[in-house]
């Protein structure tokens, strides 16, 4: 799916995308912040950008060629799924700890 000589606009679109979808993987610690050469997380934020994209999408409906729509579609997919993994990954340890304080309370008693 690619597209040859994209306009002015095209490109500036492309990287607008890909400037939010760069700070949400940043933000969701799939990769390195390049301010803090660290992995860091912050689901938060990388909803943000989600929703940011989200927007874009349900604004310019209609108004995009048909590569910068798929580009867009594909983008906020692939987001979305990632963040749902990443978003299971953080509450995973805090059910584990809940299920063994309540089986240490039995045990206990």
């Amino acid at each position: 799916m690619s597209q040859e000589n994209p306009s002015k606009d095209e490109q500036s679109f492309m990287y607008l995308v890909g400037t939010f979808q760069s700070s949400a993987w940043i933000a969701m610690g799939k990769m390195k912040n390049p301010m803090t050469d660290k992995v860091e997380q912050n689901l938060d934020q990388a909803s943000f950008y989600i929703d940011l994209l989200n927007m874009i999408q349900a604004k310019t409906k209609g108004n995009l060629s048909e590569y910068e729509e798929q580009m867009l579609i594909n983008t906020v997919s692939e987001l979305k799924m990632n963040f749902i993994e990443e978003k299971k990954k953080t509450e995973e340890p805090i059910e584990e700890k809940k299920d063994d304080s309540e089986e240490n309370k039995t045990e206990e008693e």
